[in-house]
């Protein structure tokens, strides 16, 4: 291997775990968006208290996203698909605590503690769910 690969490699590794996070984010943002526009979440800065359905809800579809920002991950990892999905879960989890320890007990606008635990405990099994779909994808067929 020439010393230009490893750089390249490098770079698009990073890549690949930036532009997965980014999907996960953004799909995220916008169905937050369309749920507090059609009433599901309450407006923006209201308390989240008594509305625990739309907060479950909310933990599907963000786990929902973070699978298919783990595959994107994957997929796009120049190698190893499965250590650069967990790479993105790891992050996903280290940003799951961060946003745990500064909300937590700052006001019912920021929902049930049960929700920021969720995120934290799902973070790592989407991630690898992800990775696991790029593996079985890239599995050979034993039809072929």
């Amino acid at each position: 291997m020439s010393e230009t690969e490893h750089p390249r490699r490098i770079g698009r590794s990073i890549g690949a775990v930036l532009a997965g996070i980014f999907v996960g984010v953004v799909l995220t943002l916008a169905t937050d968006i369309v749920l507090h526009v059609a009433g599901v979440f309450p407006p923006w800065g209201q308390s989240m208290v008594g509305f625990d359905a739309a907060l479950l809800l909310a933990t599907v579809y963000r786990t929902v996203y973070g699978v298919v920002g783990s595959y994107l991950i994957a997929r796009l990892a120049p190698n190893r698909p499965m250590q650069h999905a967990l790479v993105g879960g790891v992050v996903g989890l280290a940003v799951s605590i961060v946003g745990a320890a500064v909300t937590w007990n700052r006001g019912p606008a920021f929902g049930p503690h049960w929700y920021p635990l969720a995120l934290i405990v799902l973070a790592m099994p989407q991630a690898w769910v992800g990775g696991k779909l790029r593996l079985m994808q890239l599995r050979p067929s034993s039809a072929a």
